[in-house]
């Protein structure tokens, strides 16, 4: 018996010796969990995890829950030196006789170093003895109240559904949904019993046993001197007031969220969000968002209405202000403002104008005859097309004065003599990132691919903002868990239209607003310009605007995209009459300046523009000869909200205004 005390001891000291210094270990990084916040500080919520934690010092702990915790866990916590002699004794006695390691003997040091410092612990007689010498080194090193207050914020409290409770405060906020400083004595009783077992006393799944643990906590208590008998009586007779917290669930504006949440994934990889402690500050203007939800219902409140999104961008520094949408995230996820793709309609149109005034196209002196087109194009096969309702004038209009009234035969021809590619650069630059095809029709706004509201917003910024294209931005900056800050929300500036083209579109789409189809967006600010966009049966209903400090972009339709708008309250679905009074509603409220744009440094020195398409009537001078009179091949009808055209390479929307399949059925554009 003797010779196998002084085995085991040699074993002991052996063990202990081969344990590495306490000082030489790098403490596990528990961090907290990653949150996000609005522009004005108040939090959006924390990024979803496996585990729920929140630090504090032990200074905002109640003083009983350290008492309760003592009392239940280590009594002797401030009489020894990291372990408890006589603990440690009768659990290697028990190991051995049992033939398999038994839970027992652990001081609060020990399961701090346990927590802490060794990863994925084994329960065997090897390691209590490694954790025995560390819990020596750690208590040389640091003070109890150092050691008590790592401990309440590493122990595990429990999980409820999926999340695990990691330290005090997370512990208090899941259960009672309360700081640990708004804790009553029962519930400070209750949280202190649960890490000894945090599944079997959870008091979700197991109340009786949880009731009974905390019981036998306030005895602890009681025998220690930390409470008085009354008051043990008393917190005895409490039932539980459970009251299941979501801080950790809880998000606000969660479309934002999300895609927030994704650019984080994007940037630093999924492994560091997911692993906390990063403190995100957003763009985002929750007032804003409020009048943005608050313009869409003014206009749809009703049972069977269709679903908007409204997305407004600072054009001086690129960050996303509001992204509001109709609907309820949790019956529908999708992100219509930042990922649904939809035909934009006429509201492309401004490409095809920038397009010609960075080549310095006169806009007022340069015409087309406003008439039925029935065109064979070699490249492209036959087109046909048609303005609104049939309201070609079969005169002469300036390309200017074309914009105003939406006629897409103008635009149709003027795209083309333009070259549709050129057009695709266009919008390129100023900020559109789905794929383009550069096909005529896109000019018009029938696209294969779609367009997001965040991508129109973020083009039209481009004009407001004289010609400087900012990338649009949701993240200001990211503080990590050591204090360093990451600045990713610089504004990311490139000119791509000179402030002369810049001040010209600005002019040209403020008549839109005073005079053409868009008059049911202004305000009244002068600084008003924007364009409307219709598409095929009318599926979708567009205004995309903005003032000198805002562009906004306004969709209108049914997710599906198979349900056309062609009486809604009484109303068919032009981008006039339902996106564009949401628009109005929007910069109102949002008490934007009314500032003028201002004067041009360099203004645009007009070109001669060498044409290709001819045009028989109204005396418009062409140079060249039209290579577009020789039949085309394919077929296909493109029909727009307002006006039909024939392409084989035109599209149709898909469901959730995803990507479009080209089978000759297109999407174009009304008004």
């Amino acid at each position: 018996m003797a010779l196998a005390g002084l085995s085991l001891g040699i074993y002991v000291l052996s063990v202990a010796a081969s344990a590495p210094p306490i000082s030489k270990l790098k403490p596990i990084n528990e961090g907290t969990n990653s949150v996000i916040f609005a522009a004005d500080g108040n939090r959006l919520g924390y990024i979803q995890s496996d585990t729920a934690r929140q630090p504090i010092k032990l200074k905002s702990i109640p003083r009983y829950l350290q008492e309760a915790t003592i009392a239940i866990e280590d009594r002797n916590f401030y009489k020894h030196g990291g372990i408890d002699i006589g603990g440690i004794a009768r659990a290697a006695i028990a190991d051995a006789k049992a033939g398999h390691a038994v839970q027992g003997g652990s001081t609060i040091t020990q399961q701090l170093v346990r927590n802490r410092y060794i990863v994925d612990p084994k329960r065997d007689l090897t390691r209590k003895i490694k954790e025995a010498k560390l819990s020596e080194d750690l208590e040389n090193l640091h003070s109890k109240h150092w050691i008590l207050e790592q401990y309440l914020n590493t122990a595990s409290y429990g999980t409820v559904e999926g999340r695990t409770a990691v330290g005090v405060e997370a512990a208090s906020r899941t259960f009672f949904s309360k700081s640990t400083r708004k804790l009553d004595l029962p519930q400070i009783a209750l949280l202190a019993g649960l890490p000894q077992s945090p599944t079997d006393y959870n008091p979700f799944l197991n109340p009786t046993g949880a009731l009974e643990r905390r019981n036998e906590v306030l005895a602890a208590m009681l025998k220690e001197g930390y409470i008085t008998p009354a008051q043990a009586a008393s917190a005895r007779a409490a039932k539980l007031t459970l009251r299941q917290g979501t801080r950790y669930t809880r998000i606000k504006e969660p479309y934002f969220f999300d895609f927030v949440q994704q650019q984080l994934i994007d940037h630093y990889g999924v492994a560091t969000v997911r692993k906390g402690g990063l403190q995100v500050y957003t763009t985002l203007e929750p007032r804003l968002q409020q009048v943005g939800r608050e313009a869409i219902d003014s206009m749809f409140n009703q049972p069977g209405d269709p679903s908007a999104a409204v997305v407004t961008i600072d054009p001086k520094t690129g960050y996303v202000l509001a992204m509001s949408s109709s609907g309820t995230y949790k019956h529908e996820q999708y992100n219509l403002a930042a990922q649904g793709h939809r035909q934009p309609g006429s509201a492309f149109k401004p490409f095809v104008l920038a397009t010609a005034l960075r080549r310095g196209v006169d806009p007022y002196s340069t015409s087309y005859v406003s008439k039925h087109l029935d065109l064979h194009l070699p490249e492209f096969g036959h087109w046909v097309v048609d303005t609104a309702e049939g309201n070609e004038s079969n005169r002469p209009i300036s390309v200017a004065s074309a914009m105003t009234a939406s006629d897409n035969t103008v635009y149709a021809q003027f795209d083309i003599d333009l070259g549709p590619e050129n057009v695709r650069q266009t919008a390129y630059d100023m900020g559109i990132t789905t794929e383009l095809d550069a096909l005529p029709a896109e000019g018009l706004g029938g696209l294969r691919l779609g367009v997001s509201p965040l991508e129109m917003a973020s083009a039209y910024a481009t004009f407001a903002s004289g010609g400087m294209h900012s990338k649009p931005i949701a993240i200001k900056y990211v503080k990590f868990p050591d204090g360093h800050v990451d600045d990713i929300g610089k504004p990311d500036r490139k000119r791509v239209l000179s402030d002369g083209v810049a001040y010209e579109l600005d002019k040209i789409l403020r008549s839109v607003v005073t005079s053409g189809t868009g008059t049911g967006a202004s305000t009244g600010c002068a600084s008003d310009a924007g364009k409307t966009g219709t598409t095929t049966n009318f599926s979708d209903a567009w205004f995309v605007g903005f003032r000198p400090d805002a562009s906004t972009a306004v969709w209108v339709g049914y997710p599906d995209a198979l349900h056309p708008m062609t009486s809604v309250h009484g109303q068919e679905g032009f981008g006039g009459t339902l996106a564009a009074p949401i628009w109005r509603a929007f910069m109102s409220a949002g008490n934007f300046p009314c500032r003028p744009y201002p004067l041009p440094k360099h203004p645009i020195q007009y070109q001669t523009f060498q044409r290709t398409l001819t045009t028989p009537t109204g005396g418009v001078t062409t140079t060249g000869t039209s290579p577009y009179t020789n039949p085309g091949t394919g077929s296909g009808v493109q029909q727009g909200g307002g006006y039909r055209g024939y392409d084989p390479r035109a599209y149709t929307p898909t469901p959730q205004g995803g990507g479009q399949t080209g089978n000759g059925n297109g999407n174009g554009n009304g008004n």
